[in-house]
């Protein structure tokens, strides 16, 4: 078979010619029926003027044609003389569709790189894939806004970057009494922001790998659960809500995951997005894993009790006698309070910022320092 020869595209002259030669008309009269100068016909036959959108609207009425055709032939031929691309634009446009690229080079996650090969390769090292056309295969099960849609490149990065810092970790094997015995010894940590700073290495002696990670503008993340080469569970969290009340609900959410070992069986990692809402279509998973953060946070039992008590007069004085009563910080029943009664506003000052007192601590990435 021969190979194709591409077709020659010829200047828009070309045919301003013939058109002329049609109509047994000079170049002059064309100038004189257009009311140019005779120099621009001339030169726009000769394919040394490009045609205008002025000029393509003249010609469409001189000759009964319309001027879309003479801007296309000349569109064509601009383009003919271009010379081949080597494919560079392509190849970054899909990359930069595929993955969030300026984000995870600001963050130092990938080098950049002038050479797009280099670059493609470093991203597939990134996502262990063996090439930029292969879907990174961390399987996912999230619960998101849309539950339908995928998971996004934002959320993608975020889980492989945590995957990457945790696989790094060394701790002891994981032990599911050990995680128990840890959830109590982390309910007494509960009374003191400082307090926060123990969690990492008490989870990290029941075995389970704590990752901090800073969120990507739009991911939605607050945490996640997954599990390395089978039984080495992972949480990772975003603390893009720096609260006391917060930290501590949806690291025993992520906890509840490990101890049920959600996703470990389909090896599938589970994305929590606005951890905390309750509602009918939330997988059973979750009901229960918000349930156990809200019953960490504050026994339900003694949170019923005490609005029985006191409703409708929620006062400083008795939500801090509560507080101190049962062993916990007066952020997390303010939390608590605030969700029972749809009033955000509470008593917000309890809810003190405690991602300054783990990061230290923790295998931590972001907040103005990166991991290498």
């Amino acid at each position: 078979m021969n190979a194709r020869v591409p077709a020659e595209v010829f200047p828009p002259g070309e045919f301003l010619r013939e058109e002329l030669e049609a109509r047994e008309w000079s170049q002059q009269e064309l100038a004189d029926i257009l009311d140019r100068p005779p120099r621009l016909i001339s030169e726009i036959v000769a394919g040394k003027r490009a045609i205008t959108p002025e000029t393509a609207k003249g010609l469409g009425d001189a000759f009964g044609t319309s001027p879309d055709y003479w801007m296309n032939l000349e569109s064509q031929y601009q383009l003919s003389k271009v010379k081949t691309s080597n494919n560079n634009v392509a190849r970054k446009a899909r990359l930069y569709d595929k993955f969030p690229v300026r984000e995870m080079m600001r963050r130092g996650w990938v080098r950049a790189s002038e050479n797009i090969d280099v670059l493609e390769q470093r991203f597939c090292d990134f996502f262990s894939i063996p090439d930029i056309s292969v879907e990174p295969d961390l399987c996912h099960s999230a619960k998101k806004t849309d539950a339908l849609s995928d998971v996004t490149p934002l959320q993608l990065a975020w889980l492989f970057r945590v995957k990457a810092l945790a696989s790094q970790q060394v701790v002891d094997a994981y032990s599911h009494t050990k995680l128990l015995a840890a959830v109590e010894k982390l309910k007494t940590l509960t009374h003191s922001p400082e307090e926060v700073r123990h969690v990492p290495r008490t989870l990290a002696e029941a075995g389970v790998r704590l990752v901090l990670v800073e969120p990507m503008a739009g991911s939605k993340i607050d945490g996640a659960c997954f599990w390395l080469e089978g039984d080495k569970p992972v949480i990772g969290m975003t603390l893009r809500y720096d609260r006391i009340d917060n930290f501590w609900f949806v690291l025993r959410h992520e906890i509840e995951h490990v101890l049920r070992e959600d996703g470990k069986a389909s090896n599938q990692a589970v994305i929590d997005t606005d951890v905390g809402e309750d509602n009918a279509e939330l997988p059973e998973c979750e009901r229960l894993a918000n349930a156990a953060g809200a019953e960490f946070c504050v026994p339900s039992k003694e949170l019923d009790s005490f609005i029985a008590r006191v409703h409708p007069y929620f006062s400083e004085e008795k939500v801090l006698r509560f507080a101190q009563r049962i062993g916990a910080h007066p952020g997390l029943v303010v939390g608590q309070l605030q969700r029972r009664l749809g009033r955000h506003d509470f008593l917000r000052k309890y809810q003190v910022k405690v991602r300054a007192l783990v990061l230290p601590s923790a295998d931590a990435d972001g907040w103005g320092s990166f991991s290498e």
